[in-house]
């Protein structure tokens, strides 16, 4: 028999190390192939490696756990998924009646050692149940906004030359990274942001601001079609815009309904 594979997201370094470093003693046969900080680097990575086991932290910047595990159904199907979440009533409701596997921040060795056995007898068994998942996953889209939760910023400020200008995010057509920087780019042309993609991925209204690549985040309300190539790759034609953008394999589950 092959070794277990397994990719593992996690956004914060410090609870990603621990779960590796857990993960070592309770399950040392097993092989992490993959270690990711983000959504999108995660859903390349788990397309790319076909993992058997995917440790997924709900929330990410970018693509959420819930985007990526959504996006799993084609890029991966026969991964099985556990989810790693901090303390959310909600979520662990869902996740009981859906008898998903998850974990509980701060991970505890004996939770842990539970969930690896469970995981060790779907895999002998075979397929996943992605009826469960996809009920999961229904319901945990479902959810309503949380108190608290700070709102998605409005605009931007970004430098032109010597010019700052001040931009309502409903312009810019996309972003893209370029090097330590962000370039973004409006109908009027191009500014740039002393500020990462991943941080502006914190900050974003993910239902407006979708990542297709690696260095590319689109504004869907800039977006005026989708053309697929056989591939499966895809370009986004643009309203307002003459250049086309590459939407990379695993992120055209983004635009399924399109």
């Amino acid at each position: 028999m092959h070794a277990v594979r397994a990719v593992v997201a996690e956004d914060e370094a410090l609870l990603r190390q621990s779960l590796l470093g857990l993960l070592a003693e309770v399950w040392p046969t097993l092989e992490v192939v993959g270690e990711c900080e983000d959504g999108a680097s995660a859903l390349e990575s788990i397309a790319e490696l076909q993992p058997d086991v995917v440790f997924l932290d709900i929330r990410m910047p970018g693509l959420t756990g819930i985007e990526v595990a959504r996006a799993m159904a084609e890029a991966s199907p026969r991964s099985q998924v556990v989810f790693v979440t901090a303390y959310d009533q909600y979520a662990i409701d869902a996740f009981e009646q859906g008898a998903i596997d998850y974990l509980l921040k701060p991970i505890s060795r004996e939770r842990l050692a539970a969930t690896v056995q469970r995981v060790q007898s779907r895999l002998a068994a075979g397929q996943p149940d992605t009826d469960v998942l996809d009920a999961l996953l229904a319901r945990l889209s479902a959810r309503p906004g949380q108190p608290g939760e700070r709102p998605p910023m409005a605009w931007i400020t970004a430098s032109s030359g010597r010019e700052t200008r001040l931009i309502q995010l409903d312009e810019v057509a996309y972003f893209q990274a370029d090097h330590k920087y962000t370039v973004v780019m409006t109908a009027d042309g191009e500014s740039v942001l002393r500020t990462s993609l991943r941080e502006l991925l914190d900050v974003l209204d993910p239902v407006a601001f979708k990542q297709i690549h690696r260095s590319t985040i689109v504004n869907m309300k800039a977006v005026a079609s989708v053309i697929r190539d056989d591939t499966g790759k895809g370009k986004l034609r643009l309203k307002n815009r003459p250049e086309m953008l590459t939407v990379s394999q695993p992120f055209m589950t983004l635009f399924r309904g399109m």
